[in-house]
């Protein structure tokens, strides 16, 4: 049974779906209110449990009622929780959701526990990247502090393990590691952040999985806001679309991307191929609401896949 470790952020989500759109400057009414489990790492690591893999949580959470709401459903799936430790007096991270009648929701995030990390933390981190076995992929999120993206990257490199980053704060990946991760899966915002500069349409996001890939990772895949995603691999450029469908709750969809991308490579798949299964999570995942609850299984993941295969294009830059 192949590893994945994951590493990065583990919240507690509190998600209302407001009536109205989130541009207006009233007070707005929501029609019901949800706690839930969430978290970028979180959801990856009960992705690849869902997906039949061994699967590892490394991560922090805060010594309240919090961490269980964060951490029950996990260990119900069948994730491992051996690697998640306690922050003494601090919360758990907490991530406020709003949902609007479109789906497209807007978050704020408490950090607190996820940027908790002290020095026995940090060892015990140090302790589980080097038990891991040689053929496991690492996926971390740069939702904790960048001290912490640098040790694990620089540590699962030297082990010669896969790593996939999602690099959800840009600003806490150091450019300088970006020979040391194998893919990175940003969005478009992100992307920008990374390059700091304004991508606005297909070309320009093009051009920019070149250029994060010319910094030294060998695979780029950006999220597309459509639900479709841009490729960079090897001399190519690649563009897929995503197949129509009726949005719910966009929460967690890029999550579910990165995860199922991740597990594509872990078990061996082609980059287009992990891709587009990765396409096909998310697409399945806004239409459901929350995160984890709403994520697709295998079966219903490939038979979306199959489809969305078709959909490739390769993507011409103009000079």
């Amino acid at each position: 049974m192949a590893t994945l470790l994951s590493l990065g952020s583990i919240n507690a989500d509190f998600q209302v779906r407001t009536t109205q759109d989130l541009d207006s400057a009233e007070t707005l009414l929501a029609d019901d209110f949800h706690r839930r489990p969430g978290g970028k790492a979180a959801n990856t690591a009960y992705l690849a449990a869902r997906f039949g893999h061994r699967s590892l949580l490394l991560g922090r959470v805060g010594d309240d009622e919090l961490a269980d709401q964060a951490l029950a459903p996990l260990r119900h799936a069948g994730v491992e929780l051996t690697g998640v430790t306690r922050a003494e007096r601090t919360a758990t991270a907490v991530s406020t959701i709003l949902v609007p009648p479109s789906g497209k929701k807007r978050i704020v995030l408490a950090n607190n526990a996820n940027d908790r990390w002290d020095a026995e933390a940090r060892q015990g981190l140090a302790e589980r990247l080097a038990a891991a076995p040689a053929d496991a992929l690492l996926v971390l999120d740069c939702e904790i502090p960048t001290a912490i993206v640098r040790q694990a990257i620089e540590t699962a490199a030297a082990r010669g393990l896969t790593v996939v980053v999602d690099p959800s704060f840009p600003e806490r990946l150091p450019a300088e590691l970006a020979q040391r991760i194998t893919a990175l899966t940003p969005n478009e915002e992100e992307a920008a952040g990374l390059l700091d500069e304004r991508l606005d349409d297909l070309s320009s996001l093009g051009r920019a999985a070149r250029r994060l890939q010319q910094r030294g990772t060998p695979l780029v895949c950006i999220k597309l806001a459509d639900g479709g995603c841009v490729l960079a691999e090897g001399e190519r450029l690649w563009h897929l679309s995503p197949e129509a469908v009726d949005p719910v709750d966009s929460t967690g969809a890029g999550d579910a991307f990165t995860g199922v991308f991740a597990i594509g490579l872990l078990e061996g798949r082609p980059p287009r191929e992990a891709a587009t299964w990765a396409t096909a999570a998310a697409s399945l995942a806004v239409t459901g609401a929350g995160s984890q609850e709403a994520y697709a299984g295998r079966a219903e993941v490939l038979a979306l896949a199959e489809r969305l295969a078709e959909r490739w294009r390769a993507l011409e830059i103009p000079a």
